[in-house]
C-alpha cells in the first residue's frame, strides 16, 4: 500500500517474528554455538582456534620461524655451533664486580689461586676490553710520549699511524696464539687445560701493562725501563704461578714449561719497552 513517498506495512505482516526464509538449493547454513560471554578468555578453546594454532598455510610465516643458527634450529648442532652467538654467550656472563675481581686477583701474582676462582666461570669478556684498551692506552701514550719529547727539544714531530696497528698485532696476537700453543703442549703431556681458562688467564696477565703505559709517560729512561720490569715480573708471575699446580701432573718437565712461560710474559715486556715505551727522536 502506497501514500506518498512512504510504503506501509499491513498489520497483518507487522506482528508476529518474520518468517524464517529457507535456503537455496546448494547453499550450506552457517550456525553458531552458545557463546559464554561470562568468561573471557574461555576456558575451553572453541572451534579451530586454540592457543597453539599458527599463522594461516597461506600466509608468510618468515618471522614466525626460528632463525637460521639459533639454539632452536636442528641445523646448529656439531661444529656449526662456533658460528652462533650462543655458542660464546655463556663466556660473556660476567658483571662489573667479578671483572674487577679477576683484575685485582691479576694484580696479586703470589696468590696462585686465579685459576681455581674462574674454574667454573672463565670469560673472555675481561681479556677482550684489556687487549682493546692496551692497543688504545699504547698507541696514545707512545705517542704522546714522543711528542713531549720533540716539543722539549724543539725538533719537528710526525704522528706515527702503524702505532694502532702494531699494538692491535701484538696484543690480540699474544692472547690468541701463545694460549692455543700452550694449550697443545699440555695436552701432549697429559695435562690439559681448557683452552677458554687460558684465554682468560693471558687476558688478564696483560692488565698490569695498563698503569706501566700510563706511567712511561715521564721522560726518564731508566725510569722505564724499572716500570717495564716490574710489570713484566709481575705478569710472568701471574702466570707461571697460576699454571705451576696444573703442570706438575705432566711429570718432571713440569718446571721447565713453567720457567718457558714466565721468560714468554718476560720477552713480551722487552718488546713493549723496545717498540711502545722507547721515545724515537
Amino acid at each position: 500500500m502506497m501514500s506518498g513517498n512512504y510504503t506501509t506495512i499491513d498489520n497483518q505482516n507487522v506482528s508476529g517474528s518474520v518468517p524464517a526464509v529457507s535456503d537455496p538449493p546448494g547453499q550450506v547454513s552457517v550456525k553458531f554455538n552458545d557463546a559464554n560471554l561470562q568468561t573471557f578468555p574461555p576456558s575451553v578453546a572453541q572451534g579451530k582456534i586454540s592457543a597453539a594454532a599458527g599463522p594461516p598455510r597461506d600466509a608468510d610465516d618468515t618471522f614466525s620461524k626460528p632463525v637460521s643458527g639459533s639454539p632452536q634450529s636442528p641445523s646448529s648442532g656439531g661444529w656449526f655451533k662456533i658460528f652462533t652467538v650462543a655458542a660464546y654467550q655463556p663466556y660473556f656472563d660476567v658483571d662489573t664486580s667479578d671483572v674487577l675481581g679477576r683484575i685485582k686477583y691479576s694484580l696479586l701474582p703470589f696468590g696462585g689461586s686465579f685459576n681455581e676462582k674462574t674454574a667454573s666461570n672463565p670469560d673472555l669478556y675481561g681479556p677482550f676490553w684489556i687487549c682493546t684498551t692496551l692497543i688504545f692506552v699504547a698507541a696514545s701514550i707512545s705517542t704522546f710520549a714522543t711528542y713531549l719529547a720533540h716539543k722539549l727539544q724543539h725538533k719537528e714531530w710526525n704522528y706515527d699511524i702503524n702505532l694502532v696497528t702494531w699494538s692491535a698485532g701484538v696484543f690480540y696476537g699474544y692472547v690468541l696464539v701463545v694460549p692455543l700453543c700452550l694449550y697443545v703442549i699440555l695436552k701432549y703431556f697429559s695435562a690439559p687445560s681448557t683452552l677458554v681458562q687460558l684465554f682468560c688467564l693471558y687476558g688478564y696477565s696483560l692488565f698490569i701493562f695498563i698503569p706501566a703505559m700510563c706511567l712511561s709517560v715521564i721522560p726518564v729512561e731508566m725510569f722505564r725501563w724499572v716500570i717495564t720490569g716490574v710489570a713484566g715480573i709481575m705478569s710472568a708471575l701471574f702466570v707461571a704461578l697460576n699454571l705451576r699446580n696444573h703442570i706438575v701432573s705432566a711429570g718432571e718437565r713440569w718446571f721447565l714449561i713453567v720457567a718457558g712461560i714466565f721468560l714468554l710474559q718476560l720477552a713480551l715486556s722487552v718488546v713493549l719497552k723496545l717498540y711502545l715505551f722507547n721515545v724515537s727522536m
